[in-house]
């Protein structure tokens, strides 16, 4: 029996969908759950792939870690939980390149890229989907810069230290981006507010139509009893 799943270093949970597999098998499941943690505990606070082996007829486990997917690497480095979700709208980062080189050299051995510029390039397209900026600016333009050499020093002498000035200029940039959208997020609640209060008034603008119509409708039944004289008109004619 093979199990693959992603788990948090040294944190595995029961769960569910891993009784439903195991407990039919007669698998010690709190067993899998020690060997599991135990051997992803150095990726604690990474979200790791992992693949447990089952003998189900010796009940022999065997557990295989494999490397961390991009993403849960460079969260990990810069210490955020989740990715932007609205990466075109929300920046939730602003990483140096020494910090995209360290990534991609943890990442190298697992991925198709042929060098460590490779490598960075391919880090930088991950930073995009979480929303993750670069040195202040998009990824995008940093693999351009890449491409035309702008960072083979950093990455040739493969740095990976930021230095603390550096760490503040980023820093102090990203607190300007930030209150930007944030500025910009109430424009847009201010604006949704006021739409929401114009819909709602409009229904109460619309009722208050009503007693024209009714109006309407009694003028329509004062012209009733001339209808009604018709009859004595065809008798006039008759005669």
């Amino acid at each position: 029996m093979q199990i693959n799943i992603l788990v948090e270093g040294g944190n595995m949970q029961p769960g569910p969908a891993l009784s439903q597999k195991l407990g039919p098998a007669g698998i010690n499941i709190g067993q899998v759950i020690q060997k599991v943690n135990d051997a992803t505990k150095n990726f604690k606070g990474i979200k790791v792939p992992v693949e447990i082996d089952i003998d189900t007829a010796t009940k022999e486990i065997e557990i295989k870690v494999f490397s961390p997917p991009v993403s849960e690497l460079i969260k990990k480095e810069l210490g955020i939980e989740k990715g932007s979700g609205l990466q075109k709208k929300t920046k939730i980062a602003n990483a140096s390149i020494e910090q995209i080189i360290s990534v991609s050299k943890t990442k190298l051995p697992n991925l198709l890229s042929r060098n460590l510029k490779a490598a960075v390039k391919s880090v930088l397209g991950s930073c995009i989907t979480l929303g993750i900026l670069v040195e202040n600016k998009h990824p995008l333009e940093v693999i351009r810069e890449i491409e035309a050499g702008k960072y083979d020093k950093e990455i040739i002498e493969e740095k990976t230290e930021t230095s603390e000035k550096k760490k503040k200029e980023l820093e102090e940039f990203f607190n300007k981006v930030k209150a930007e959208q944030e500025r910009i997020k109430q424009q847009e609640e201010a604006a949704k507010a006021a739409a929401e209060a114009a819909a709602t008034a409009a229904p109460a603008e619309g009722a208050a139509a009503v007693p024209a119509k009714e109006g309407e409708t009694a003028k329509t039944e004062e012209k009733k009893p001339e209808k009604e004289k018709k009859p004595e008109k065809d008798k006039k004619e008759k005669k």
